[in-house]
């Protein structure tokens, strides 16, 4: 069954990767990017869980996490041109 499940995460993660490569718009590529991270995420917990290694998950989890930490930064990049900006509303220090 979780073999199964495996060969499904590996199907879409190769879909993917096709998305991330002919998508039209860099927001289509940065979705891919970040279906891309959860597959991999889910393919980390299988092969933990079939190789008899629980700490697989600790490693899905904070890849999970940088996945998540990745795709703000790089909206707040196309969204202010600069991950310095503090935003609206912030003065800058001189």
């Amino acid at each position: 069954m979780f073999a199964m499940a495996l060969c499904a995460l590996l199907v879409t993660l190769t879909l993917a990767l096709a998305r991330a490569a002919l998508g039209p718009t860099v927001f289509d590529r940065l979705l891919a990017a970040n279906s891309i991270g959860t597959c991999c995420m889910l393919v980390l917990s299988v092969i933990g869980f079939l190789g008899g290694r629980p700490e697989f998950l600790d490693l899905a989890l904070v890849y999970g996490l940088l996945n998540i930490l990745g795709t703000i930064a790089v909206l707040k990049y196309f969204r202010h041109g600069d991950l310095g900006d503090p935003g609206e509303g912030v003065e800058r220090a001189p």
